[in-house]
């Protein structure tokens, strides 16, 4: 039995990151590609989180009035539409696509791991650590994977940290990742776009030795599956699940293997075409981050997912070109203590990773709404939001979790051109990250009464969604 089980762990290892145990795809009969002629356009989503904290007086628009500042500092709850405000100078790469904005502030996350590292809790929302006994529940981008199913169901990209944090090591390679699949479940990511694009692509690579490598594994997977099959046969009780598992473990890889070779077609077209310095292992990280980005955009566009979680950066991550320090390798946590780098602070440090950051942003943006589709674009049907993994600040409290929204016009929710401060922590009417995904649950299909813990130190009904986001 430990040989055979040796061998069907070799087989996953061989199939790459996307056979890893943790990453089996849930397989669906949805449209494979984009309008698809089976039904309506699936709903996107996209998970961009950051590290070190996202200060809350940065989102505030510059030209806020006096008395709306003065509620502001109070943090009193209140809406402004942000068409005639200027929106703030690190989110000027988001101006031409105001009326998909949504600055959105006062969610609490005391329940989440928060400080310098909160692993999956912000997508979680409970506290995580870096054992996989500590992850309750699958992230909500799984759960919303599980309401618009794809080929591979859900793709994460990280930049990794390297000094602390999880996961430890390598920068360019398949690690586990900030994303959770269900209880004990971590999602596994690629570190680099290189690696992303091999495996995430390699079904339709036009290079022979690839093809080959290919139908190889594929092979491997047909005789792995038949002798496991017959070997649960034989078996009972435990070790007849164990061994069950393992065979439909490799079935689901090989059925979701049959559904991205019947897109071959369209796949193909999208394969993301990365210059040479995307594959560079010692690529900066602004390079990196760019290489990342397109290939979610390729993933999304060629239907193999609809669900994308991107850590565009970590705490443990050491930054590389910065604007105007490009050759500098920049410690995010001495970038949380005030420390400037040479003769720039600390804040505007920050600010440039987070233009950068909106940079990335409205190149997604920007492509989806190229993309035709049903009687408008993909961007239409994509919903993105931009925030902190682990809270406000450096050393945060989890008070504050400050998000940028951007949505489509077929988004079942009231987001756009809008600044919406909800009450803050401890005053009648706060909302919790908690209520932020369970109203994303609701609104796409999933009745959940609650998604996440609770805050022990709120009293009342923290339950149910945000029901003014509803349209």
């Amino acid at each position: 039995m430990n040989n055979r089980r040796d061998f069907i762990r070799n087989a996953f290892l061989a199939m790459g990151g996307l056979s890893l145990p943790g990453m089996m795809p849930r397989l669906s009969a949805s449209p494979l590609v984009p309008g698809g002629s089976a039904g309506a356009p699936p709903m996107r989503f996209i998970f961009m989180h950051r590290g070190n904290g996202l200060y809350p007086k940065v989102m505030v628009p510059p030209s806020f009035t006096p008395e709306q500042m003065a509620m502001e500092n109070k943090k009193l709850p209140y809406e402004v539409d942000l068409d005639s405000h200027t929106l703030p100078e690190w989110m000027s790469p988001l101006a031409d696509h105001k009326e998909n904005l949504t600055i959105l502030q006062g969610l609490s996350g005391k329940m989440c791991t928060v400080g310098h590292h909160g692993w999956c809790s912000a997508l979680g929302v409970y506290k995580a650590n870096e054992r996989n006994s500590s992850i309750k529940w699958a992230t909500v981008d799984f759960e919303l994977a599980k309401l618009f199913p794809s080929p591979l169901e859900h793709i994460e990209l990280a930049c990794f940290p390297t000094g602390g944090g999880n996961p430890r090591g390598g920068l360019n390679g398949i690690a586990k990742g900030f994303s959770a699949r269900g209880p004990q479940q971590p999602n596994y990511a690629f570190g680099g776009p290189g690696i992303a694009v091999d495996e995430i692509f390699k079904s339709v690579s036009t290079d022979k030795n690839e093809q080959v490598h290919y139908q190889l594994q594929r092979k491997v997977l047909e005789f792995a599956a038949g002798n496991e099959t017959e070997l649960a046969r034989h078996l009972a009780g435990i070790e007849n699940r164990k061994v069950s598992n393992y065979a439909n473990s490799i079935e689901g890889i090989r059925e979701r293997n049959r559904k991205i070779d019947m897109m071959t077609d369209i796949v193909r077209q999208h394969v993301p075409k990365l210059e040479s310095k995307y594959l560079n292992n010692e690529m900066d990280t602004f390079t990196r981050q760019v290489g990342h980005t397109e290939v979610l955009l390729s993933s999304l566009i060629s239907g193999l997912t609809n669900v994308v979680a991107f850590t565009v950066d970590e705490l443990g991550h050491d930054y590389t070109g910065i604007t105007g320090i490009e050759g500098e390798k920049v410690n995010m946590h001495d970038i949380g203590h005030g420390k400037p780098v040479k003769d720039v602070v600390a804040d505007e440090v920050r600010r440039r990773t987070e233009v950068h950051h909106m940079e990335l942003v409205n190149r997604i943006v920007t492509r989806l709404k190229s993309v035709p589709e049903g009687n408008g674009t993909m961007f239409d049907n994509t919903m993105i939001c931009y925030f902190p993994s682990s809270g406000e600040t450096h050393h945060a409290h989890g008070f504050e979790f400050p998000f940028l929204v951007m949505a489509g016009d077929n988004a079942k929710l009231n987001f756009g051109r809008r600044y919406i401060r909800l009450p803050y922590w401890g005053t009648e009417g706060h909302k919790t990250l908690g209520n932020l995904y369970t109203t994303l649950l609701n609104a796409y299909g999933n009745p959940i009464k609650h998604y996440g813990d609770f805050d022990p130190a709120l009293k009342g009904d923290q339950t149910g969604p945000i029901k003014e986001f509803f349209i």
